[in-house]
């Protein structure tokens, strides 16, 4: 069977990640080049993500995608083609779309990681460019990026968390750091048990500990930023994580739905919008 004999798309789209892409806030002529990015990060993460490719057939595929992004003459990959004339339009650099396909092939071959700074490498790849490229479509260069990869890096390990379950039970994938289940006694095949053991419940909560020095220094990024669209944006996404940390403190991500309710989501964007404020 070959690659194009699969149905790769996950259903997965804007509408139902965690936190807002490309919103009304974000600038009107902006948005359709946030869009071709996500588009292309869906189609590729939908690759990495398939549970009945093997892992050198995902990993042949992403650097397909490569090859259309950076080839102007290739048009295999449509999401790749769309994104290539967004950055040939803005003048915006490959590396961070190209930064993602590494993150995505390596969750193509890699399944557990050995430590906090493991992971932390791995979102340095597959959640830092994202910030990093949005910057770029700002005209906001490094300066901002200490404090974009910390709210970047913090978005992953949430996720991580939340979705833990699923990604071992449908992908044998283990991004909960094995040092730290080593030291709260828990065991990878708890995963797949309905309600999390004590030692996985000790293991989310060391990790969110470790979010918190991130997610403060998240909290200095709007005021590096000029654009109050973005500004506000970044702003309500901060603010929507930190909401989020509390929530996976309370709540099983083995045995609950962890994630933020109409009200939650409203009371976060408004405490965003006033720290957005000058």
């Amino acid at each position: 069977m070959t690659l194009d004999n699969f149905d790769i798309e996950s259903g997965k789209n804007r509408k139902t990640e965690n936190f807002p892409v490309g919103s009304f806030l974000i600038r009107p002529d902006l948005r359709p080049h946030i869009h071709a990015f996500y588009e292309f990060a869906r189609a590729a993460d939908d690759i990495s993500d398939h549970p009945s490719l093997k892992a050198q057939e995902k990993v042949l595929r992403l650097e397909k995608f490569a090859i259309t992004l950076l080839d102007d003459h290739n048009n295999d990959i449509p999401a790749a083609v769309e994104l290539r004339k967004s950055l040939r339009q803005l003048e915006i650099s490959p590396q961070h779309s190209l930064d993602l396909l590494t993150a995505f092939k390596r969750d193509a071959i890699q399944l557990r990681y050995r430590d906090w700074y493991d992971l932390i490498d791995y979102c340095n790849f597959s959640a830092a460019p994202v910030g990093r490229h949005v910057l770029a479509l700002h005209g906001i260069g490094k300066s901002a990026w200490r404090t974009s990869d910390a709210l970047c890096n913090a978005l992953q390990i949430i996720n991580h968390i939340q979705d833990c379950s699923d990604d071992y039970r449908q992908l044998n994938r283990v991004y909960l750091p094995q040092d730290m289940l080593a030291v709260y006694g828990a065991h990878i095949e708890d995963l797949s048990d309905i309600e999390s053991s004590e030692g996985l419940r000790a293991t989310y909560d060391a990790l969110l500990e470790r979010l918190a020095p991130l997610l403060q220094d998240a909290r200095e990024l709007p005021h590096h930023i000029p654009d109050i669209r973005l500004r506000a944006e970044t702003s309500i996404i901060c603010s929507l994580a930190e909401s989020l940390v509390n929530l996976l403190r309370k709540r099983d991500p083995l045995r609950d739905n962890v994630k933020l309710g109409k009200s939650s989501i409203f009371c976060a964007t408004i405490v965003g919008m006033v720290r957005a404020l000058p």
